[in-house]
């Protein structure tokens, strides 16, 4: 931020960019466009990057424009009230606890686009968290990964296959700042792995009122080796894994202890931060607690979310490296070898071994699947973790159903309109279902002018993509084509954008090639399809599909209506769930944790066509979109026998209602009955899949009670 220069009029500018509160807030955004609107396109909506490319004439200009002054001090008067507000949510309803941290821990954190720390749902539902605990008064802490080069940037080859490119990240052009100790001098620490100590320094990302700290193990003082340990998201082996894992939980814990953080509630988000529940019983033994003792204090103020009902999505580590790397820690923790690798061990046919899942579900106190049905899945999948509870007894797995941060991915068209009907006041009360009454108040002309706006935007964005492409000489004629170019602004658009993995079954609609043409080529009332999203640089499978899916988009024969938009990232999605016309989801059920994306899209008046799995078994209320196929518990054990189900309700639905409805237009051109189900999505999704909500739920069922758990032992903090 230092290295900015600014005129003194503006010096503040820097900041705001600095400090993420201006991705949610669209008059913030305004200020950066306002300052030159095609740099603001060309760096991708990255501020710091703005500040640091812009010409200093147009700084300059600014500077003495009386109407941008006027915008700059309304914004930051709004900017400073918002992060001195004594009086928010969480001061209100618990201010005994507004000076007890909390530390909410996770392997990636989506924030922004111009700060690629993430690889998909996990990291977009972390960073909605952090930015909804901000708008709540929340104490949250953030601990995560810097990775220099990111989650990989799609590029697909002329014939279709994945090919996976990372860059290297300018930390100059990202809103990261060294992190300080108490002492001011910035923060480094050591965590042992295997007989090496690797040194650790820590960025800060401040997201509203939320800091959150990133480490970094790329600098000079480790070898070559540990220097690339935290330099990529999700790559490398088990052996590289494992220590990614050491470090963000062991060395998560003694990075807060170097800042002066002392957090009462420790939120693990997904098991690849259980050791720093391990880090923590070490801490008290040390002080002279025993282990049992100790680990009692830990399940009481910690909290485990599990995202997934896949096996393979669960980390187990053979117990040899387990051995490795902690035969010198466990004599720390009072614990012999046997005693100490039972934390971990979990005897399933599909994952033997020391499971991290198994870990935290032992660990914790407050465990949670994170959709209703998920949750039973969880207590079906990991009842042998509590052999002793009976059958006919629960086992301790609840469910807190995700949502998403309702400023970041509402439409600013949307968001106006809702201004409009809903009040000014809409955001503070979004979770409030009787607010969303008043969408039934929105005349259907209006709320249809203003999604045609946002779906003729979708489509720009796609077209101008291939064309920097094009011009850049980095596609050929055909892929030009068949990454949308030719597609219809005017026909019902059907977006699938999301992580390529087998059990989410992208080719689902491609069963019955025929059937479909006929569907997606009728004169009167076509369709088309726009897919998206990378598979893992491991997931073979996951890549064939997105190679069957583009060799479509290639065929001359569906004449354009599928297409394949490559490098999927935050900044498209806000396209994709903005614009297109349904949002298609087809998961293997039960497979589907949550799912958010069709509850964004729902958000921006998308309605949802989906497999009953995730957040869709409890959201579909028979008028809010469609469910494909039956109840849960109509699944056939069947993969195969499922598959051909589920394709052929598909297909029924698109001919019989999906389609017919969208096509049935009044005099003026209006789809009313498909206006009709717009509203029913917003009005039942908004609130009730909102990040507002599931903050809420997780301080009042979860925070609040782990926190005042926390301070039966520490006293002195009971007064705020």
């Amino acid at each position: 931020m230092d290295r900015l220069k600014l005129p003194e009029r503006l010096n503040r500018l820097g900041e705001l960019a600095y400090n993420l509160w201006w991705s949610w807030h669209p008059e913030a955004r305004a200020l950066f466009r306002k300052l030159d609107y095609s740099l603001w396109n060309r760096v991708r909506h990255n501020p710091v990057k703005l500040l640091h490319e812009i010409a200093p004439e147009k700084l300059a200009a600014a500077a003495q424009d009386p109407a941008f002054r006027r915008q700059v001090d309304a914004v930051f008067k709004r900017f400073d009230e918002d992060l001195a507000d004594q009086h928010t949510w969480f001061a209100t309803h618990f201010p005994e606890l507004v000076n007890t941290p909390m530390a909410y821990f996770s392997f990636e954190f989506g924030l922004h686009n111009s700060l690629p720390v993430y690889a998909g749902g996990l990291g977009i539902l972390a960073g909605d968290h952090c930015k909804e605990a901000s708008d709540l008064g929340l104490p949250l802490v953030g601990v995560g990964f810097m990775y220099p080069q990111g989650y990989f940037h799609q590029r697909l080859s002329p014939d279709g296959w994945q090919q996976a490119v990372y860059e290297q990240l300018n930390y100059d052009d990202v809103p990261v700042q060294r992190a300080t100790g108490p002492d001011g001098r910035a923060c480094v620490i050591r965590v042992p792995l295997n007989a090496r100590d690797v040194c650790i320094a820590v960025w800060r990302v401040q997201v509203g009122r939320v800091p959150l700290y990133l480490m970094d193990t790329n600098i000079e003082d480790n070898e070559p080796w540990d220097r690339d340990l935290s330099a990529r998201l999700y790559g490398g082996d088990q052996e590289l894994r494992i220590q990614q894992e050491i470090v963000l939980g062991i060395g998560g814990v003694r990075i807060l202890r170097a800042l002066g953080i002392e957090p009462a509630v420790w939120h693990a988000n997904e098991g690849h931060s259980a050791f720093m529940m391990v880090e923590r019983i070490r801490e008290f033994v040390e002080q002279g607690l025993s282990f049992q003792e100790a680990t009692e204090r830990i399940r009481a103020t910690t909290i485990f979310t599990t995202h997934t009902p896949v096996p393979a999505g669960h980390d187990v580590f053979p117990f040899q490296l387990i051995e490795e790397h902690f035969s010198h820690y466990w004599p720390q923790l009072g614990l012999s070898r046997e005693e100490f690798l039972a934390l971990g061990a979990h005897h399933e046919p599909w994952g033997e071994g020391f499971n991290m899942t198994a870990l935290a579900l032992r660990l914790s106190g407050y465990r949670n699947g994170v959709s209703q049905l998920h949750g039973e899945v969880s207590r079906k999948m990991w009842r042998s973790v509590w052999p002793d509870v009976p059958d006919e007894e629960r086992v301790p797995i609840t469910s807190v159903t995700n949502g998403v941060h309702v400023p970041t991915w509402v439409a600013p068209e949307m968001d106006r309109l809702y201004d409009k009907y809903l009040g000014p006041d809409w955001v503070e009360r979004h979770d409030d279902p009787a607010l969303w009454e008043r969408v039934l108040e929105i005349p259907d002309d209006e709320l249809w002018a203003v999604h045609q706006q946002l779906k003729r935007k979708l489509m720009s964005f796609i077209r101008e993509r291939a064309r920097r492409q094009w011009i850049r000489g980095e596609v050929t004629p055909e892929q030009v084509l068949a990454s949308g170019t030719l597609l219809d602004p005017e026909a019902l658009t059907i977006g699938f954008a999301r992580r390529f993995a087998t059990y989410k079954r992208a080719t689902l609609i491609f069963r019955d090639l025929e059937r479909l043409k006929r569907i997606l080529q009728d004169p009167w009332r076509p369709v088309q399809i726009i897919f998206a999203g990378k598979a893992h640089p491991a997931d073979e499978p996951g890549q064939q599909l997105i190679h069957q899916v583009y060799a479509l988009a290639r065929d001359h024969g569906f004449g354009g209506q599928i297409a394949f938009v490559e490098d999927y990232d935050m900044h498209a999605a806000r396209y994709f769930i903005q614009g297109v016309d349904v949002w298609l989801n087809t998961p293997r059920r039960p497979h589907e944790a949550s799912g958010t994306s069709g509850q964004k899209a729902a958000l921006n008046g998308i309605p949802h066509l989906s497999i009953l799995d995730g957040w869709w078994a409890e959201g579909y209320n028979g008028a809010n979109g469609w469910a494909i196929g039956g109840q849960p518990e109509e699944t056939n054990s069947d993969p195969e026998v499922q598959d051909e189900i589920d394709a052929q309700a598909l297909y029924r639905l698109l001919e019989e209602e999906v389609v017919p409805l969208y096509y049935t237009r009044d005099r003026d051109g209006v789809p009313r009955g498909w206006i009709q189900v717009v509203k029913e999505a917003i009005r039942t999704c908004a609130p009730r899949f909102s990040a507002r909500r599931m903050v809420k739920e997780y301080t009042e069922r979860m925070y609040a009670p782990a926190a005042r758990a926390c301070l039966q032992w520490r006293p002195s903090e009971q007064s705020g």
